[in-house]
Formats: structure tokens, sequence, C-alpha cells
């Protein structure tokens, strides 16, 4: 079975499936048109968010079987065209929850405790306590949009710092959110009282800019916003408008439309901003076990999968 990673995992997770005697290519940061080219060959292929698994991508991967995308998610993967071609997808769902939830209240007290903007003062020289007076976390209300996984983690943590904590979530399991103290709401009514909500939902049609200028401005004022799910699904430039104009008191951002974040981008020109490149998952520990979990499965697929060789074509290298 040949297996094509065309973005970095875990060394331990590429030996594991080299000693499982599966054939690993290692290709990384390939542009779409540079995929099309080699992809044919290859039985597999595991991506984690970097690389687009588009219908053009598909279309020549005449002996894929296997899409593993090791992480959360799979919108960087058109899963539509894979079904049409009965190629499998998987993701590691599990593996990156901690990091992700730790990661979302490293963000929370960035921006309530306006850290960056006081290491970057003090490394001017300048000794400014006055300008970055903060607010506590406790007794504030949090709103957690999308009571999954993550959201559920994010829940507890923020317990822990004292906060009340209600969400909304259609799918919600009532007796998890039961168990954890938290409150069901609809999605106005948890943004018109919280303080400070957080965002963790994938990117899908219903949720692409679901956090457009009309929902961000059923806030309440003053509260802050954290996005560390999918970018996509608040609307930047109604974000830097409320900013603007002082309705949100700030923000906090892992995920952008558009990724590398291009320069000059206006939610960087705000102060009351914290933005960071997509970091969540970013973990030694979240990435092995991630990496582990994609190697795992690519084993159990290659036990029972009678691959063949690839015919030689043009295409085939």
């Amino acid at each position: 079975m040949k297996v094509l990673l065309s973005d970095n995992i875990a060394e331990a997770a590429i030996a594991e499936l080299k000693k499982a005697g599966i054939e690993v290519s290692v290709q990384t940061g390939l542009k779409e048109a540079e995929l099309i080219q080699i992809i044919p060959p290859f039985d597999v292929i595991v991506v984690r968010s970097g690389t687009k698994v588009t219908a053009k991508v598909i279309k020549p991967a005449r002996n894929l079987k296997l899409i593993v995308r090791a992480g959360v998610g799979l919108d960087n993967v058109d899963v539509a065209a894979a079904a049409k071609r009965r190629i499998r997808v998987e993701n590691t769902p599990h593996a990156t929850t901690v990091s992700v939830a730790e990661h979302t209240l490293a963000l929370m007290l960035a921006l309530v405790r306006h850290i960056p903007q006081a290491d970057d003062s003090l490394r001017r020289g300048e000794w400014d306590r006055k300008s970055y007076q903060g607010t506590e976390l406790k007794g504030k209300t949090l709103a957690v949009i999308g009571l999954g996984r993550i959201g559920q983690e994010v829940a507890k943590r923020a317990k822990a710092f004292g906060m009340t904590v209600v969400a909304t979530d259609q799918a919600a399991d009532e007796e998890i959110a039961e168990a954890l103290e938290i409150e069901l709401l609809s999605l106005d009514q948890v943004l018109k009282d919280a303080d400070v909500v957080t965002i963790h939902l994938p990117l899908t049609q219903e949720t692409h800019h679901l956090f457009n200028l009309k929902l961000l401005k059923g806030m309440q004022k003053g509260a802050y916003l954290i996005n560390a799910s999918r970018g996509g699904i608040v609307e930047e430039a109604a974000l830097v408008e409320v900013l603007q104009k002082g309705h949100l008191k700030g923000a906090a951002i892992d995920v952008f439309e558009a990724e590398p974040l291009p320069k000059g981008h206006p939610l960087l020109k705000l102060k009351q901003v914290v933005a960071v490149p997509h970091l969540g998952a970013a973990t030694d520990e979240g990435q092995l076990r991630a990496g582990h979990e994609a190697a795992h499965l690519v084993i159990a697929f290659a036990k029972g999968c009678h691959c063949e060789e690839p015919k030689a074509t043009k295409q085939s290298k």
C-alpha cells in the first residue's frame, strides 16, 4: 500500500506506518497542481489542515481509497467528491480536544488581561500599567457555541475560573449539559447575556458567516468574542466593524477565512484583537496523538485492503 503524507505528522507515527510494512512518501507544501500530478499511484493520503483535498485533486487519484485528516474537522476535504468515488474519509476528532480547549482559555485570558499588548509595550521600553488594566473571569457568563467534545472541555475549565456557563447546540446531549451544570438556550439568548462568547462549531453551509453583522450586534455590548474553531464562521469585515464602533470590547481569533492570513489584514490593525496563526491543535501531545490515530486508521485499513500496484501512465512517477 502506498501512502502520501502531504502535511507533517509526528515522526513516531511515520515510523509506526513503516514498521507495519506500508510504503510512505512524505511530500509536504504541495500546491494543488503539484498534488494533482503526483497523487495517481497512491492508495491513501494523510493530511492535516494545510493540504486541500479538492475535487480536482480527487479526480486523477485513480488508486485512492482512503483520505485521513489527522485532526478535527473535514472542511479541507471535498467529502462529496470522495463519496462519489467511494473513497473512505476519516479524521481523528479526539486527538486534539484538550489542546484546543486549553488554547481557548489561553486566548480568553490573554484577551481580558491584555497580555500581548502589555508584553509589546514593555518590550518597547515602556512601563505602562494603567493602560492595560484587565477584567476578571470570575462571575462572568461564558456562552459556548457548540457543546461538542471541545466545547465541553472548555466549559469544565471555565467553571474552574468561577464563570457561569451557558451553551447553545441543537444536537447537544441534555444529560451531558445537566451533568456539567450548563443551561442550554437559543443562540439569541446566549448572545444577549454573555460576557464572553466562544465558538466551537464545524464550518458548514449553515455555519458559514453565522456570526454576521446582525448576529454580532446581537451580542451584549462590551462582550468579548473568541474563535478557535474554523475561519469563515465569523464574517471578518463585520467583526472589524463592531470592534471599531466599540460594540464589542475585544476578540481573540485563531482561525481565518484565508490562511495564511494576508499581510495588512484589518483585524491586525486593531489593538483590541489578539490574533495567532491557527495554533489550537499545535501542541506536542496533540500532534503526537493525531499522528498515532491517523497511523492506526491507515494500518487498520491496509489489513483489509487488497491494493494492487498502479498501472503505468504518463502521470505516474
